[in-house]
């Protein structure tokens, strides 16, 4: 009897070594699974910039927002000037027109780097003022317009406010004007192109495009 009583006992102790075991596995488990993942973002690390579109080049009027990493003081949106430059803190005047935005967060950080150990500059341009067409002729408001969301020759009619009465909508036509300084005449049936006919001529306007509406 005694010894099959310390068999009892000794396989009790083994089930409840096991159950131990089991136990401490578990709470293992559900504390890992329960502790939050680390966030993405969370390094100090400056946030990566766009790339920007290098054929883009700044001209007066534009509106820039300006951005150097941690430096609020100094991050901000600028217009710039008839003289082509814009002026900012610890910085100072730097020309602005003709060049990229890559172009100049380059010269902007440059100049900060007396000031900031490796400044990290963002140049957007907010707002496009310096790209501009015309439209001359018989509409409502001829003039100068900002070329802005890339318009076509419709968008600009539209913007123009349309026809006077004795336009002559078959015989419009686009100026455009080439690098080597020569001009090139397209034509636009603007009654064809309504019909959904010849769409091809109502071309998106490029800088310094004038349409004439004879």
């Amino acid at each position: 009897m005694t010894t099959l009583a310390n068999s009892f006992s000794k396989c009790c102790l083994v089930v409840v070594s096991v159950s131990l075991v089991l136990s401490s596995c578990l709470w293992s488990q559900t504390v890992s699974s329960s502790a939050p993942a680390p966030q993405a973002g969370s390094s100090d690390a400056p946030p990566a910039s766009k790339a920007h579109d290098n054929s883009f080049v700044i001209g007066n009027d534009d509106v820039l927002t300006i951005n150097v990493w941690k430096e609020p003081d100094i991050s901000k949106s600028v217009p710039v000037r008839s003289d082509g430059k814009i002026s900012l803190p610890l910085v100072g005047e730097v020309q602005a027109a003709g060049n990229t935005p890559a172009k100049l967060e380059q010269e902007i950080a440059a100049r900060l780097k007396n000031y900031i150990s490796e400044p990290e500059v963002t140049v957007m341009v907010q707002q496009v003022n310096s790209q501009k067409f015309n439209i001359l002729g018989q509409v409502n408001k001829p003039g100068s317009y900002p070329l802005t969301n890339s318009p076509t020759v419709l968008d600009a009619i539209a913007v123009a406010g349309g026809f006077r009465d004795f336009a002559k909508q078959k015989s419009i036509y686009v100026l455009r004007q080439n690098p080597d300084g020569t001009q090139t005449r397209m034509p636009f049936n603007y009654k064809d192109v309504v019909k959904g006919q010849n769409t091809a001529q109502n071309v998106k306007l490029q800088p310094r495009d004038t349409i004439v509406v004879p």
